[in-house]
């Protein structure tokens, strides 16, 4: 297996583990079920591309600003690094450690769980049904880019933000803190089709 694909699997199990210790919890459940379902889709998604369309995963492997990409547009893939590891630092903190949010009621903690199982399906559908998926904002010319309007791009422009809207709404509600999904909010009037 390529290397940059196994150090994938080892990078990815930094935020499982920092969600669980800034927790104080190393039991804590919802912290578990949140790791696993995080592990479960990034593992499969590479998986998938790695046997699959390795254009594609080669293509997610690139630098930021390299290519035909916009140079401005590398600050912005980091800084939605910097926004997903705060919101990993701020949940088990809220929700288990400090307690800063009230409880969700078990209906509220239950659509929770289907906003993340609806995420999964978007996430995953979008690697899927997009060979273009590049987390660099250019043309890919190398690639005879076109628009894909096909599978949950017939529904959703951009399934991929919409599932990580309903995985920031999702999982708040399953680990019973209302404070983490607010950085959903904003996002939700550019995910739909138009």
């Amino acid at each position: 297996m390529d290397r940059k694909v196994l150090f994938a699997f080892l990078y990815i199990l930094i935020f499982p583990a920092f969600l669980l210790i800034l927790s104080g919890d190393l039991l804590w459940t919802e912290g578990w079920v949140f790791s696993l379902w995080f592990l479960i889709l990034c593992y499969s998604t590479i998986l998938y591309l790695y046997r699959k369309d390795p254009a594609l995963l080669a293509e997610r492997y690139k630098k930021p600003g390299t290519g035909n990409q916009e140079s401005w547009d590398r600050y912005v893939v980091y800084g939605l690094l910097i926004g997903f590891i705060i919101w990993i630092v701020i949940m088990p903190l809220d929700a288990k450690r400090f307690l800063w949010s009230p409880r969700f009621p078990l209906p509220i903690t239950a659509l929770g769980g289907a906003l993340l199982a609806g995420s999964f399906f978007l996430f995953f559908r979008s690697y899927t049904d997009n060979t273009y998926l590049s987390p660099l904002v250019r043309v890919q010319t190398d690639r005879k880019q076109r628009v894909v309007s096909t599978g949950v791009y017939r529904f959703v422009r951009h399934p991929m933000y919409l599932g990580g809207i309903l995985m920031f709404l999702g999982h708040p509600c399953c680990s019973v803190l209302s404070g983490a999904s607010l950085p959903a909010l904003p996002c939700q009037p550019f995910s739909w089709q138009g």
